[in-house]
């Protein structure tokens, strides 16, 4: 299996030690520790905007959501968007992931394959950004090319999903099973 986030279908086998002490049918209730379930529900949060973002550009891709409208409620939900994930990439990359590497040295590579996700993903969170951008200057000078931003903007979002999934369904897979596993570490 890859390590390249384009081209992988799951965490590759000599990160899942982790997991295999701790599966995912058991992350629910105490189970888990605080943090990791914390780190969930960051997840999620993401997955909900993504999913949400997905949604308004079907409605305007199939007609029933007007250019207006698509740029009145997507703007303000990918800023949100760019500015969590980032947020948290960052906190992971400089606090949380050394942290890891101090804990449990064995998942080193791991950590280093999630920092690489981290550089993938940035670049499309940078694609998003300057979409987004163009989309709302074109609304706001009424351009001719509003409809051709939106598409731009829509083939960025499909470009970084698939992305993004992987990797926050990697990092769980690590992290959450690490986390628990050092909780005294880790208390929230």
């Amino acid at each position: 299996m890859s390590d390249d986030l384009a081209t992988r279908s799951g965490l590759p086998e000599p990160y899942r030690y982790l997991l295999a002490d701790l599966p995912r049918d058991r992350w629910h209730g105490d189970e888990i520790a605080a943090m990791a379930r914390f780190w969930l529900e960051m997840h999620s949060g993401f997955r909900r905007e993504g999913a949400r973002m997905d949604t308004l550009i079907d409605q305007w891709r199939s007609g029933t959501l007007a250019l207006p409208d698509l740029h009145r409620q997507l703007i303000p939900t990918l800023q949100g968007f760019l500015q969590h994930l980032d947020g948290h990439h960052n906190i992971e990359t400089h606090h949380y992931f050394p942290t890891m590497r101090q804990v449990e040295p064995r998942i080193g590579s791991g950590i280093d394959l999630l920092d690489r996700d981290h550089a993938v993903i940035h670049g499309h969170l940078e694609s998003l950004f300057q979409a987004g951008l163009a989309f709302h200057q074109s609304v706001s000078t009424n351009a001719q090319t509003v409809a051709d931003a939106a598409a731009r903007l829509g083939d960025a979002l499909d470009a970084a999903g698939p992305a993004l999934d992987r990797h926050l369904e990697d990092e769980e897979d690590i992290v959450v099973p690490l986390i628990t596993r050092h909780a005294q570490v880790f208390r929230g």
